[in-house]
């Protein structure tokens, strides 16, 4: 090396006499100081070393020699949000020890976020408890004064149980049961993880108080759910579910079990950030922590409503283990998306982690976008109003939707298109749908005089998406509103219904906003659909074609069903003290995360210290 050339040539004879000629206050006629030359060549080679030993640690590799020469305990944090760290880099970066940790995760750009609160560094669920505005629970489980309303609930209840215990029965460890041919069905979608069912109904079995079934599955975490997966998983999908289902399980009942999971779980996400932007790619290997984009995106793009996707799970991970990395990697995320330009003020789905750059000008509401809308407003709700940003970002995108999107059919239903690049496609899916309760808890935050019309859009938009349930009373995977066409799929391959939920999902929230009772109704009618036509012997299923009233089932009973569909519909059953939204909110899977509430949690810090002394 370089530096090994440089220590040779100097302890060359002639090297060294015009390095020492050239000392200050010493000359070889024994000029200034009476040393000997021995004795002052000795103190120039001990500082020659140490000076040669420093230089090490500026070589261009040399992180891995501060791994030889560092103990384990002391080894450098990743840099956040270049990208440029390796997966080892990242996990060190974990494994710090606790007085090395930032005390406290910034959840908010709103004040200064530093602290020097020791309290911090670990999470308490007993304040996280006290600063609650309510049980979660409720007064008596959420359970409805009006009998009609109660018998709804409990059958609800009743199709969560069958359908439970048919995965029980048939697919017990695999991701999800396949009911007309009684087996398991294991996917590629979780890299080699099992139980995607079991995790996702940890919350839904809890809060309908079905505990038998409950402590089934908290066994099998226990037991069986094993994290050292070795296979492709999609980044979105295992937050949403995995981490979503059981930071959830954990908030609800206490049990340290989910917390460590989802710390664990949440650490092998973090290498698909190491790209150029720090923007992740969509598709992680769990076990080596190598990552890339899906092969079916534009030029290797990530997907916005993926790496969009990630910022309420990832600040409570934050929140949870006192490491900031979590709360940094999603932060870093918002700093791209703010600074590049966004034409019409809106988000294009595609984005390149490695330029930063929007790759196609394809917008939707629906698919591809989705979630990363709701997690703006969601974001704000979270940190207990005071995310400032993420208010700004959701109010904007907003704006740029309704002068954009927002259209109004000639039947007076209204509806979000989808945009090309300036050309608008009169479709809708029925992901989008859910946009319906989006905006609908984001009303009172907006502009006081906008409250009533986000109300009113918000009701317009859930109302075409009950119009699109007919005749089987449930909706296909996309209807449009073109060549005479009102909420109609026109398509064969649109017409699917694979047990969704996100026309029950803006039901629950709107009911719970304005308590009309159509919502309710309208939850109703999809109750008695899936009986009637998703209901087969051995659990539930989804339909090929909804607009056939004899039905050919796919086989497939999605975790989501069990996460959303039948949890909403409970909810929607329910009084509003079942999981108020004052102090909770909903990830994408409808996993149920509490509100962060600082101050009191900082109170309830200080006085905790206060006792002790």
């Amino acid at each position: 090396s370089p530096v090994m050339v440089l220590m040779i040539d100097i302890f060359k004879p002639t090297s060294f006499s015009m390095v020492f000629r050239k000392l200050p206050g010493v000359s070889a006629s024994g000029m200034g100081l009476r040393l000997s030359q021995k004795f002052v060549f000795l103190i120039f080679l001990s500082g020659l070393v140490t000076l040669c030993f420093g230089a090490l640690f500026f070589l261009p590799d040399s992180v891995r020699l501060k791994r030889i020469f560092l103990s384990k305990t002391e080894t450098q944090p990743v840099t956040v949000g270049s990208g440029s760290g390796s997966e080892n880099d990242a996990r060190e970066h974990l494994k710090r020890p606790k007085e090395q940790d930032h005390p406290r995760a910034m959840t908010s750009t709103k004040g200064d976020t530093s602290t020097n609160d020791a309290n911090w560094d670990t999470f308490s669920y007993d304040k996280f408890r006290r600063c609650l505005l309510k049980p979660p629970l409720g007064r008596d489980g959420g359970r409805p004064s009006d009998p009609k309303t109660t018998e709804r609930r409990d059958k609800v209840k009743e199709m969560m149980k069958f359908a439970w215990d048919n995965y029980k029965r048939y697919a017990w460890g695999k991701n999800e049961l396949r009911p007309l041919t009684r087996n398991g069905h294991i996917g590629n979608m979780f890299g080699g993880l099992r139980g995607a069912s079991i995790i996702d109904s940890l919350d839904t079995l809890y809060i309908m108080g079905l505990m038998d079934e409950y402590n089934d599955a908290k066994q099998w975490v226990q037991s069986s759910l094993d994290l050292n997966s070795n296979g492709e998983a999609s980044l979105f999908e295992v937050n949403i579910r995995y981490v979503g289902g059981l930071l959830s399980a954990y908030y609800l009942t206490g049990e340290e079990l989910f917390k460590t999971k989802a710390v664990e779980l949440g650490e092998k996400l973090l290498p698909a950030f190491n790209t150029p932007t720090g923007i992740p790619r969509g598709v992680i290997n769990l076990g080596s922590g190598t990552s890339w984009s899906w092969g079916w995106a534009s030029a290797g793009s990530s997907i916005l409503a993926e790496f969009g996707t990630l910022h309420l799970e990832f600040v409570h991970l934050t929140e949870l283990s006192s490491n900031p990395i979590y709360t940094e990697k999603v932060m870093n995320i918002r700093k791209l998306l703010n600074k590049i330009e966004k034409p019409h003020g809106l988000y294009p789905n595609f984005l390149s982690p490695v330029s930063g750059n929007w790759v196609q000008h394809h917008v939707s509401i629906g698919g591809l976008g989705d979630s990363f809308y709701e997690y703006l407003i969601k974001s704000y709700l979270m940190s207990d109003k005071t995310d400032d940003d993420a208010k700004m970002m959701y109010y904007s995108a907003l704006e740029a939707i309704e002068a954009n999107l927002v259209q109004k059919s000639p039947g007076g239903l209204t509806y979000m298109a989808e945009w090309r690049g300036g050309i608008l496609d009169h479709k809708m899916g029925h992901l989008a749908c859910f946009s319906g309760g989006m905006i609908g808890i984001g009303a009172d935050d907006g502009a006081p005089e906008k409250r009533q019309h986000y109300l009113d859009l918000a009701a317009e938009i859930t109302h075409t998406c009950h119009e699109s349930y007919t005749p089987t009373k449930l909706g296909p995977e996309a209807f449009r509103f073109d060549s005479g066409a009102e909420a109609t799929a026109t398509r064969l391959s649109d017409r699917y219904y694979i047990l969704r939920p996100e026309v029950i999902e803006s039901y629950m929230y709107m009911w719970r906003l304005t308590h009309d009772p159509k919502y309710r109704e309208w939850g109703w009618e999809a109750v008695e659909a899936l009986e009637e036509h998703c209901r087969v012997e051995s659990g539930f299923s989804g339909i090929r074609d909804v607009y056939t009233m004899t039905v050919s089932h796919d086989n497939m009973q999605q975790s989501f069903f069990l996460s959303e569909t039948l949890k909403y519909l409970y909810l929607l059953f329910s009084d509003d003290d079942l999981l108020p939204l004052e102090d909770w909110v909903f990830n994408t899977e409808a996993h149920p995360l509490p509100i962060i509430r600082k101050s009191c949690l900082q109170d309830e810090a200080t006085q905790d210290k206060t006792v002790s002394e």
